[in-house]
Formats: structure tokens, sequence, C-alpha cells
């Protein structure tokens, strides 16, 4: 995504249906992805205190871009060609990040269920705080993960379990 002819960490901040959101892009790989709930001067400011030296370049998110403002119009879209930058697959929250990217527009796991699909039966809980510290929410969808009772259960994103319970319904909504 990023142009070899920047520094390795640029970012981009863009207009959705829902509100403004932003990602960040180390070299070739997503490092990060705020979802919308904050005004764009407030994003803007966000990004570079969390990443110092960061510099903006819109033009080299399109492909991500056109990904989310589709999604934020209700439309079904996959993520899965987008390189991420994510904790080794030797590692539990390397293991939880990439099954529940595996999780399929408008499907949602059980913390459980996920738990099972990578071998640990016993770590719900575990998966839920690994999931917590998501750093690309929506590309590694998390709010698709719930409660084994279907409540939403939580969300550590800025906007809160509304955010997700929207989410949810437009996936659901748009996957009818």
């Amino acid at each position: 995504m990023a142009d070899e002819s920047v520094s390795a960490l640029t970012y981009a901040v863009w207009a959705t249906a829902w509100g403004p959101t932003a990602a960040v892009v180390d070299g070739e790989d997503l490092c990060r992805f705020v979802l919308p709930h904050y005004r764009m001067d407030e994003l803007e400011d966000l990004l570079r205190w969390e990443h110092p030296g960061c510099r903006r370049q819109d033009a080299a998110f399109e492909p991500l871009i056109e990904l989310v403002r589709q999604y934020f119009n209700g439309q079904p879209v996959s993520f899965d060609t987008l390189s991420c930058h994510l904790p080794s697959e030797t590692t539990f929250a390397g293991q939880v990040l990439r099954a529940c990217r595996q999780i399929p527009f408008g499907e949602t796991l059980s913390y459980r269920q996920l738990a099972l699909r990578i071998g640990r039966e016993d770590a719900a809980r575990a998966v839920a705080a690994a999931l917590g510290k998501n750093p690309i929410p929506l590309v590694v969808p998390c709010h698709r993960v719930t409660y084994a009772d279907g409540r939403a259960g939580g969300f550590s994103a800025a906007g809160g379990v509304e955010l997700k319970q929207r989410m949810l319904a437009m996936e659901a909504g748009a996957s009818s």
C-alpha cells in the first residue's frame, strides 16, 4: 500500500458514511485502523500522537479507502487481500487474530468458538483479552465475536459496544 519513496510509517484519514476513519501502514503492512468515532481533526491529531514522524499519504491507501467506504455503505466486502502487521502466528494473540480474520461478513462466532478454532477450548476469556488489543478492527473483524448467547460482548474500539452492535446489525441486514 505504501510507496517506497516515503518513510516507513504513513497514514490516511478519510470520510465514510459513518464518519471519519483512518489507517496507518508500516511499509506494506496495515498496523492501525481507527473506526468511525472522532472528528477528522481529532483523528489526525490522534494518529500523529500515536505515531510520531508518521506522514500523511492518502493516495497510497486508495484500495483500503474504497473497501472501507463500501463496508460503511452496507456492502459485503472482504479485507482478506490486505497485508497486515500481526503478532507472530506462534503466539496466542497471533493465532487469535488470524482465526478472527477468517470470520466472513455477516457471520459471528462466540469467544468460545474462536478459542476452539485455535485448539484452546478453555481460553474464551483469553481470546476476549487478545481481541481487546486488536489494533486493526474491521480488517481483523473482532466485532464479529460475541457471547455464546448472542449478546454483543465487549468492544474496546472507540464507540464501544454501541458501535459493535450497529456494525453487526448492518452486516446482518446486508447479508439477508
